[in-house]
């Protein structure tokens, strides 16, 4: 039954107050940090002195979304907790990007990481590069907008489907005014906020099952559940998840990202050297560790909690069947007057804090690989700001477009999140593996690398669509993705290298 207007009585008045102050101290915080603007890089990387406790923590909050948040419990729920031991790639994934990535990115003065590539392989590189990124950042600001509104405002709210769009231009609206006004500091202030939001709804949701059901010890399975997948330890491409699998996937992902992304990349600019860039680094993977520890926790205490209840199931809904919608089934009907708003609030802050990230990083990379880059004459100061702001404006209004189609991808969350937001990951990495350990890497060979890498992701995400037959593990993009770019580049430079004396 289709739920009209009335119910948005659905939750107490205390706890739409609690929202609706939440979203309003958001705003009050672009508002302040607006003040203190007085340049672009004040704007965009926050004067280059940020403490690096405060921005690992905006960095593991901007990584972090709502659709991990979420996804990360259904995967617990529905397949259990083979997806935990991708965590054992963080050592190698801070010894690869601590040692080379990251003291090679702060020997360079730059707003955005793209400049790197022109420097090495040329200006059509960096603009490939930038419109890599900024595909990424859009994808995935639009499937944090489409999970936060369709797996959590609308059935935890009882709206009808009617208020999706309304809800995503709300959710866009107010991150667009305080990322847009108060740039990076307002961005990083807030995600260190909403860090502390997201792990006290985490927290409180086992602590209130545990203290219904009688105890943590009720929480733990007695043994390995029926519905869940058996482990698999070895190398099977065709299994939807193995160890080796999900180890390639986390490894490749954050290096990849670390060593390619704006959103990363801008953090380590934000500080003062090498030292501090690396502290970003570990705080994020320590902050991500024990998110995923807290969201697995999350997917145990609500098996216990609907097994033990099993009246409280929504038409449709069981452990096996829309897994990803029992947090926010839990969060409507489990929880009492007042606590619902701070879990939801817990909630828009994993969204928007990955969307305030989002915009400012993508408007970093337009305003200088696009605009600033492409002008003839450079404008002042004041119009540079106006201009980032402007781009973010607009950033905004695409991703709230893009997220009325991201539903069309078939898949639970954790999969559509690998499917679409993970897609071109690689292929961006690509890019700055050439550029930075690739001594005969040229142009050319880029080009090639990066074209063999997005068809190799996207026959691996869509086979199925496009084939008919069942391909690979989508967990096999990232990896495949990457090791395909590189030799095809690394083959295709050494073939259209420069004959000498030319």
């Amino acid at each position: 039954m289709t739920i009209c207007h009335p119910s948005l009585a659905a939750i107490s008045s205390i706890d739409w107050a609690i929202i609706v102050l939440y979203a309003i101290g958001m705003v009050g915080v672009g508002f302040y940090y607006s003040r203190k603007i007085n340049n672009t890089e004040d704007y965009l990387l926050g004067g280059r002195q940020m403490k690096p406790l405060m921005v690992g923590l905006s960095l593991f909050a901007s990584l972090l979304s709502t659709i991990s948040y979420l996804s990360y419990t259904g995967e617990m729920i529905r397949y259990g907790p083979m997806f935990i031991t991708g965590a054992l790639a963080f050592p190698f994934v801070i010894f690869v990007v601590g040692s080379f990535m990251i003291p090679y990115f702060m020997k360079l003065r730059v707003t955005s990481a793209y400049e790197i590539l022109e420097q090495r392989l040329g200006l059509s590189i960096r603009l490939l590069g930038s419109s890599l990124f900024t595909l990424i950042r859009l994808f995935w600001m639009a499937v944090i907008i489409h999970a936060t509104t369709d797996k959590v405002m609308i059935p935890v709210l009882g709206l009808a489907e009617s208020w999706t769009v309304p809800i995503c231009i709300l959710m866009g609206v107010v991150t667009i005014i305080y990322t847009s006004l108060g740039g990076l500091r307002a961005v990083v202030f807030t995600d260190v906020i909403q860090s502390g939001i997201l792990f006290g709804g985490g927290l409180l949701t086992v602590v209130l099952v545990a203290n219904e059901l009688g105890g943590v010890r009720e929480l733990w399975p007695g043994e390995w559940l029926t519905h869940w997948e058996k482990p698999n330890w070895g190398y099977d491409p065709e299994a939807r998840m193995t160890f080796v699998s999900m180890f390639l996937a986390v490894f490749c992902w954050h290096t990849c990202t670390a060593g390619s992304d704006q959103v990363v990349i801008q953090r380590y600019f934000a500080t003062r050297d090498v030292h501090a860039a690396r502290r970003v680094l570990v705080i994020n993977l320590v902050a991500d560790f024990f998110a995923m520890l807290l969201m697995a926790m999350v997917g145990l205490a609500l098996i216990a909690y609907f097994t033990a209840n099993p009246g409280m199931f929504g038409e449709n809904q069981s452990l096996t069947n829309n897994s990803d919608q029992l947090f926010p089934r839990f969060i409507s009907k489990g929880l009492p007057v007042g606590l619902t708003g701070l879990v939801i609030a817990g909630l828009l802050a994993a969204a928007m804090s990955s969307l305030s990230s989002g915009m400012n990083s993508t408007s970093s990379v337009i305003t200088s690989d696009f605009i600033s880059r492409l002008r003839p004459k450079e404008p002042d100061e004041k119009s540079k700001i106006v201009i980032a702001r402007l781009v973010s404006l607009l950033i905004g209004v695409a991703v709230v477009a893009l997220s009325l189609i991201v539903d069309k991808v078939p898949g639970n969350l954790f999969e559509v999140a690998n499917k679409v937001v993970n897609l071109f990951v690689s292929p961006l990495f690509v890019l700055f593996f050439l550029a930075m350990f690739v001594r005969f890497s040229n142009a050319r060979g880029a080009w090639c690398g990066v074209l063999t890498s997005i068809t190799i992701a996207v026959l691996i995400a869509f086979w199925e669509e496009i084939i008919g037959d069942k391909g690979i593990s989508f967990l096999w993009i990232m990896p495949a993705a990457f090791v395909g770019g590189i030799l095809v580049g690394m083959v295709a430079s050494f073939a259209f290298r420069p004959k000498k004396g030319t």
